[in-house]
């Protein structure tokens, strides 16, 4: 998947990284911190996300200040900022009226945001969310503790302290996808930024603005999520009026590829936007999603699933994966399958170049 990146410029004078991909109505996903807009399309933890997230809808998605592409904090780290950065990114892309997706942390950005200007947010969905911070629900132990792993290990070449991350956002992640977000925890920011920017999670309080949202909102939340509780998830569908609560059988605080979860994520999301799939009528190629075709691309290049999944920062069985779904919507199959796949993209390409 390739998105162009752009840049704009928060209130305060601090630069924002966004992009944006896919096609139909806009879908705006709030920024979180453990993100970074070059590293995430091939991403083993966030590429599928990217991938289902843009299959129908157009996804504007921007790095938070201090974090990726985005320049660093200026000022107080406070809901205001985030919400001031929010404001910034969608009046740049030129996007007035769209849904609006809080992850983790953005879900309490996505509620103030939908709160304080109710004409633009046309439907509200929160995962893994949050109104009211760790030191605001008593968990003051639990917040040292991990400030303490920030300060211990951050920038280290040895993992182990960053490990601890992985492991409460992943605890059914496979080898490869925690040893991608370790490294990602070092790259996306600074370890004096990750105090801050943690420390100003704690304080997070929108608990007085949820019941001010008017958009239809579908709250979803891991069963067994050790970042954030399921409680908070079902706090938040208390405080915001007429909204739904999906509580998905998982543990992991990022939601994978390969767990049932996901799918049920997925669908639960389409349905609530109610946005139809693509045309059947457009060509064939036109059904595969961002990393599929990606993937076909390296097909067509000659590269082998094993060069494939090291290009892509992906596991072999997630590349073979990938390359199922591929030949399913094309309707191919049997040993010409992939010749077959990769001769459908050369003609896409070269439909796309023109006479």
């Amino acid at each position: 998947m390739r998105a162009e990146i752009r840049f704009c410029t928060a209130p305060d004078g601090t630069s924002l990284a966004y992009a944006q991909h896919g096609r139909g109505p806009p879908l705006v996903r709030v920024a979180t911190w453990l993100t970074h807009l070059e590293l995430d399309a091939r991403s083993p933890v966030w590429g599928h996300w990217l991938d289902r997230l843009g299959e129908r809808h157009t996804l504007l998605r921007y790095d938070e200040r201090g974090c990726g592409l985005s320049g660093g904090p200026v000022g107080a780290l406070s809901v205001d900022a985030w919400v001031g950065d929010l404001e910034a990114v969608v009046d740049a892309a030129g996007v007035d009226h769209f849904a609006l997706l809080g992850v983790s942390q953005g879900a309490a950005v996505a509620v103030a945001f939908a709160a304080r200007h109710p004409e633009r947010v046309s439907e509200l969905v929160l995962y893994g969310g949050y109104a009211r911070g760790r030191r605001v629900r008593g968990e003051d132990r639990r917040e040292e503790a991990m400030l303490a792993s920030i300060r211990a290990g951050w920038t280290d070449a040895d993992a182990t302290f960053r490990h601890l991350f992985s492991l409460l956002f992943l605890p059914n992640g496979t080898p490869d996808q925690m040893a991608w977000f370790d490294e990602l925890l070092r790259t996306t920011t600074t370890q004096e930024t990750a105090l801050k920017l943690f420390a100003a999670r704690g304080a997070i309080d929108v608990r007085g603005e949820a019941p001010g949202v008017s958009a239809p909102t579908l709250v979803m939340h891991a069963r067994d999520d050790r970042v954030v509780g399921v409680e908070e998830g079902r706090m938040l569908a208390r405080l915001i009026p007429r909204a739904r609560l999906l509580v998905l059988d998982s543990a992991n605080h990022i939601l994978l590829a390969d767990e049932p979860a996901w799918e049920e994520f997925v669908s639960a999301l389409h349905a609530f936007l109610a946005v139809a799939p693509p045309a059947a009528a457009e060509p064939a190629t036109s059904e595969l999603s961002p990393r599929e075709l990606e993937v076909l691309e390296l097909v067509a290049d000659g590269l082998t699933n094993e060069a494939i999944a090291q290009h892509l920062f992906l596991s072999v069985r997630t590349v073979e994966r990938h390359l199922s779904n591929v030949y399913a919507k094309l309707r191919l199959s049997g040993k010409a399958a992939r010749a077959a796949a990769a001769a459908a993209f050369a003609g896409r390409r070269e439909a796309a170049r023109g006479p």
